[in-house]
């Protein structure tokens, strides 16, 4: 597919659906994108949820199932999620017309679902065979009856700063790479007498330096913190910021992801507000015995973490 190359800012607003490549003028430019609510909620309202929705919501434990728009091939794409767990997280902490961030965008999966939901989004990735995923995936599954912005972007998300204005985002909702989860030969016993071409596979998105799927925890972590420090002014006082992490084992020891980033994004200047259990039993297809008899090891791919912080509000 040839690569969408957009010019000027005006052409970005008169264009619904774009893809920004590092042969684009607007490369590393202020963008102009909508972050304004358009709905008609009250000004204390934080979504556009009736009570009887929001009382479902309150549940710590989501379970979600794909859908036929959903990618599932892992050649596509090593590490994806439901459409309908990214409308959950928007629906809950957006209004319609706001503006939703991933810094970490993959195949479009966010950009899908703010599109679906009347949201304007924004999202980065640094490979641009996945920006051209996105971009493929969004041309499919444009809503002609949305006007909403959906913009990815070939650019590492440390440079993010770079394209938006102060207290402009609403949202941001992202899965980010794992640390060194993928960067691994996968040896899962559930997959030995399974034709997917993953046994023995690595999946990690690519070797590039930059990326943070090469990194052990204690890196990852500090290029994690200073990511999402740059992000925290661009993000509304109150906006939540939604980050879905794994734990995982390496070397018979339990590497713990999630506590990892919440301690360090509390020290960046965020606020920690839920810790929601993403409850994946219903998508796990084979399960292999780990640990019998003697070293009891829950599977990882049964639960996921979501954490939700916010913006603290100005004092």
């Amino acid at each position: 597919m040839p690569k969408s190359v957009i010019s000027t800012s005006e052409s970005i607003q008169s264009q619904l659906s774009t893809a920004i490549f590092k042969e684009s003028d607007l490369w590393g430019k202020k963008l102009s994108i909508g972050c304004k609510r358009t709905c008609q909620c009250g000004p204390t309202h934080i979504n556009c949820m009736t009570a009887k929705e929001w009382l479902k919501s309150q549940l710590g434990v989501w379970q979600f199932y794909y859908e036929g728009r959903d990618i599932r091939d892992k050649t596509a794409h090593p590490a994806t999620f439901p459409i309908s767990l990214a409308k959950k997280v928007i629906e809950l902490f957006t209004h319609q017309g706001e503006l939703v961030l991933d810094p970490f965008v993959g195949s479009g999966t966010t950009l899908i679902a703010a599109d679906d939901l009347g949201r304007n989004s924004i999202g980065f990735d640094l490979q641009a065979s996945y920006v051209e995923l996105c971009s493929r995936r969004l041309t499919q599954n444009a809503n002609m009856f949305n006007e909403t912005q959906r913009i990815a972007i070939q650019d590492d998300a440390r440079n993010i700063p770079q394209y938006l204005d102060r207290d402009s985002v609403s949202l941001i909702w992202t899965s980010p790479p794992y640390a060194n989860l993928l960067n691994r030969k996968r040896k899962n016993k559930s997959r030995r007498n399974r034709d997917n071409g993953q046994l023995d596979k690595i999946e990690q998105y690519s070797q590039d330096t930059r990326d943070l799927g090469t990194l052990e925890l204690k890196t990852y972590t500090q290029a994690m913190g200073d990511i999402f420090e740059g992000l925290l002014p661009l993000l509304r006082p109150k906006g939540h910021c939604v980050i879905n992490v794994p734990d995982m084992w390496w070397e018979n020891a339990r590497i713990t992801i999630h506590v990892s980033l919440i301690e360090e994004l509390r020290r960046r200047g965020y606020e920690l507000r839920n810790i929601i259990i993403w409850d994946r039993t219903n998508l796990v297809n084979q399960i292999g015995i780990f640990g019998w008899p003697s070293n009891y090891i829950t599977m990882g791919v049964t639960f996921e973490y979501l954490l939700d912080f916010w913006k603290p509000p100005v004092k």
